[in-house]
């Protein structure tokens, strides 16, 4: 059996947890994806089911989410918190001691900037704290008329001054230098690509 193959997942899950899981993600700088991977490992080490598919070595290391990381989560998900082991499972000594608020400015120092999007040759400046891209004109900041986009398809998130993109459920998903990604923060020059239309984003 191949212990490194993954396939997406579809379960419930409480919203609090799942809100707990988006801060831990945002302050660890991973995806959820990894953080639900890494719960489910601790907790079947816990229950001594070491030998059952989950490989001696753990999972990797998740590199930082700039990246980019495969989407295998998807909202609705749920994942048990093993005993003792700190917040949902990860091993207390990487759970924050207090709540983090992120950083500000960023490392990339663009926190406070205005963000644009450059679609279609049009430079869009990103104002508002939630910009909607999908097929639904009435339901999108930014429509676009393809079948192969979702009603709601991405959204770009600000917060505390910093840009996100994420995808919100679609079927075709957000890349990112040829993976597939839940989410990710954006930088200078980032570009992204829904289906086959690309997404430019700049600080400048």
């Amino acid at each position: 059996m191949d212990q490194s193959k993954k396939t997406m997942r579809h379960f419930y899950c409480r919203d609090v947890l799942w809100e707990t899981y988006e801060q831990m993600a945002n302050d660890f700088d991973c995806s959820i994806d990894y953080l639900i991977n890494e719960a489910m490992r601790y907790y079947a080490r816990s229950k001594n089911y070491q030998s059952q598919g989950v490989p001696p070595g753990g999972m990797p290391e998740e590199p930082s989410r700039a990246a980019g990381s495969p989407a295998l989560a998807r909202r609705p998900t749920q994942a048990a918190a093993a005993p003792g082991s700190g917040v949902a499972g990860l091993p207390a000594t990487r759970r924050p001691a207090a709540p983090v608020a992120r950083p500000t400015p960023e490392p990339n120092g663009h926190a406070g900037q205005v963000l644009f999007l450059i679609f279609n040759h049009q430079r869009i400046p990103l104002d508002k704290d939630q910009f909607i891209i999908g097929r639904g004109s009435k339901t999108s900041d930014l429509a676009i008329k393809d079948g192969n986009i979702s009603r709601k398809h991405a959204a770009i998130i600000r917060r505390n001054g910093t840009y996100y993109i994420k995808d919100l459920g679609s079927t075709n998903g957000i890349d990112y230098k040829g993976m597939r990604i839940d989410n990710k923060r954006i930088d200078e020059g980032d570009v992204f690509h829904l289906c086959d239309y690309e997404l430019r984003f700049t600080y400048r």
